[in-house]
C-alpha cells in the first residue's frame, strides 16, 4: 500500500489533549521520554483507542497524571503490550527499539540466510515440529549450500524442533539444520546438515516471471513475494513484457506473500487491470477521532484508486494462487478486485489480516523528521481497516478458495515451482485451458503449515501505508 503519502502534521490534526500537554506545569521526565511517545501516539492513531480504558481521552487530567501511570511500567514495550486490546482482535501491532531494523523488514531487507521455510507439526503430533524449504532466496549465503525446495529439517545443532522452541532456534545468525527425509508420513533423520549464517540481505520480490504458451493461450506467471515499493518499476517492467509477449491470461503467485505496501498493491492491481482508471480500488476506515479529521479535510486521502500510467494488461480474470501464509496486502488484491474482475483463487484460504499499520516515530509529527535522537523506538500499530469499493472487509478468518477443493502443498508431489506440472501452477493452467479437469479431492487442512519463516517475525506479515 504505496503511495499514500499522509503528510501529517499531527499536532495539527489532532491536538493532543490539552490537559496532557507538554508545556503544562509537569513536564515529561527523560526517563519517561519513550513511555510518553507510546502513550500518545496510541492514543491518537491506535484502531481500537475507543475500546481501550487507559488510552481514553479523558483518562488522565493532567500531564502529572500520565507521567504517574507510565512510571508504573517497567519498559515501553510492556506498556505498549498493555495498551493494546486482547489479542484475539489485535494480532499484528508490534513495537521496535530500533527503528531501522523496522524499516528494514518492511523494504524487504533483513538479516537472513536465504532460506524461506514453513513449519508443520509432526504427523500424530501436537508439540513436535519440522520445517521444510519453500525455496532460496537467490545472492544468499543459503544460495551457495546443498539445500533447496523441499529439503526437511527436523532440528537446529542436534536439538529437535518443538512448538517452544523453534522460534528461539531459528532467531540465531548461525545454526546447523539437521535434514531428514520424508517417507509416508514419517519425519526420519538421514544424517545430512547443512550450515547457514544470516547476512543483511535484500530479497527482490519478484521471484519468478514467465510466460507460458498452451495452445491459443499465453499464460503469464508471476510469483511475487512482497509487497516492496523499491521493486515497483521492476514490477511495472514484467508487466510490459507480458504485454509484448501478448499475454491473455494470468496466474498471480501470492502463496508465500505475507504483505507490504497499501501503495505497491494498488499499482499491482492496476498492472492486472488497466481499465479502471482513477476509480476506487480500496477505502481506509481509521479510528474515530482519525477518520472524522480525514472526512472533513481530506477525504480523498481516506481513498486508493487505481493508478493511470502503468503498464496494464486490461484482464477481466486473473487467477490467484494461495496457501495460509497469503496476507494482508495479498488479501487487498484479491478483495479489492473481485468488484471489478472475476478473480479465480486455487489453494488454501489465506490468513485472514484485513488491517493495516503505520510506523509511529518519536517526533513532533510522528514522523521520521526531528525524531527524538535520545532513542530509537518506533511503533507499527494497527491503524485502519481497509475494505473494497463497496465498504466489504470481513475476512478475519481468511479468504476461501473459488474452488471448494482445498490443495495443500504435499511433500510427495511439490515440483518445481514456475514448472506448468507443478501442482498449483498445473491447476490454474488446466482451468485456463479446460484442458483437464480440476482435482476434486481436498488435501487434508491438519498439513497446514503451523508457522513459517514470516510468521515467526511478525512484522513480515504487515500492511502498511507510507507517510
Amino acid at each position: 500500500m504505496k503511495k499514500l503519502f499522509f503528510f501529517f502534521l499531527i499536532l495539527m490534526f489532532f491536538p493532543l489533549l490539552n490537559s496532557c500537554e507538554d508545556n503544562d506545569d509537569n513536564l515529561v521526565p527523560s526517563e519517561l521520554e519513550v513511555n510518553d511517545f507510546v502513550w500518545k501516539g496510541l492514543n491518537l492513531y491506535y484502531l481500537w483507542q475507543a475500546d481501550v480504558p487507559d488510552l481514553a481521552d479523558n483518562r488522565f487530567s493532567n500531564q502529572s497524571e500520565l507521567n504517574a501511570f507510565l512510571k508504573t511500567y517497567d519498559s515501553p514495550t510492556t506498556l505498549f503490550n498493555h495498551l493494546r486490546v486482547d489479542n484475539t482482535i489485535d494480532r499484528f501491532s508490534v513495537i521496535f527499539s530500533d527503528y531501522t531494523v523496522l524499516e528494514g523488514i518492511l523494504t524487504g531487507n533483513t538479516k537472513n540466510n536465504g532460506v524461506d521455510y514453513g513449519i508443520k507439526l509432526k504427523p500424530g503430533s501436537d508439540t513436535e515440529v519440522f520445517g521444510w524449504v519453500r525455496y532460496i532466496i537467490p545472492n544468499s549465503d543459503a544460495s551457495t549450500k546443498d539445500i533447496q525446495r523441499g529439503d526437511i529439517f527436523y532440528a537446529i545443532n542436534g536439538i529437535p524442533l518443538t512448538v517452544d522452541n523453534y522460534r528461539t532456534l531459528l532467531a540465531d545468525d548461525t545454526y546447523t539444520l539437521n535434514l531428514a527425509d520424508y517417507d509416508g508420513g514419517n519425519i526420519t533423520p538421514n544424517g545430512q546438515s547443512v550450515t547457514l549464517t544470516k547476512t543483511e540481505l535484500a530479497e527482490n520480490p519478484i521471484f519468478i516471471n514467465t510466460v507460458i504458451n498452451q495452445g491459443t493461450h499465453n499464460i503469464g506467471y508471476l510469483m511475487y513475494n512482497g509487497f516492496y515499493s523499491a521493486y515497483d518499476n521492476q514490477l511495472n517492467d514484467v508487466f510490459g513484457n507480458f504485454i509484448s509477449q501478448n499475454v491473455t491470461d494470468l496466474v498471480l503467485d501470492l502463496r508465500y506473500n505475507s504483505g507490504g505496501s497499501v501503495n505497491t498493491a494498488t499499482k499491482l492491481a492496476s498492472m492486472i487491470t488497466g481499465q479502471f482508471s482513477g476509480q476506487i480500488f480500496a477505502k481506509q476506515q481509521w479510528n474515530a477521532k482519525a477518520q472524522a479529521y480525514y472526512e472533513s479535510n481530506n477525504p480523498a486521502s481516506l481513498l486508493n484508486k487505481f493508478y493511470s500510467g502503468l503498464n496494464g494488461l486490461n484482464l477481466n480474470k486473473v487467477y490467484v494462487l494461495t496457501s495460509k501464509s497469503t496476507a494482508s496486502a495479498s488479501e487487498l488484491v484479491i478483495n479489492c478486485l473481485k468488484p471489478y474482475i472475476e478473480v479465480i483463487q486455487i489453494g488454501d484460504k489465506t490468513t485472514g489480516k484485513n488491517v493495516g499499520s503505520v510506523t509511529l516515530y518519536d517526533s513532533p509529527t510522528y514522523g521520521k523528521t526531528d525524531v527524538n535522537p535520545s532513542h530509537k523506538y518506533a511503533m507499527q500499530p494497527i491503524v485502519l481497516k481497509i475494505v473494497d469499493k463497496n465498504g466489504f472487509g470481513d475476512y478475519t478468518t481468511g479468504i476461501a478458495p473459488t474452488l471448494t477443493n482445498t490443495y495443500i502443498e504435499l511433500f510427495e508431489d511439490m515440483g518445481v515451482l514456475g514448472n506448468p506440472s507443478e501442482p498449483l501452477l498445473s491447476r490454474a493452467i488446466n482451468l485456463i485451458t479446460a484442458s483437464g479437469k480440476q482435482a476434486t479431492v481436498s488435501n487434508d487442512v491438519s498439513k497446514r503449515d503451523f508457522a513459517d519463516c514470516k510468521t515467526v517475525n511478525p512484522l513480515r506479515t504487515e500492511m502498511y501505508v507510507e507517510r
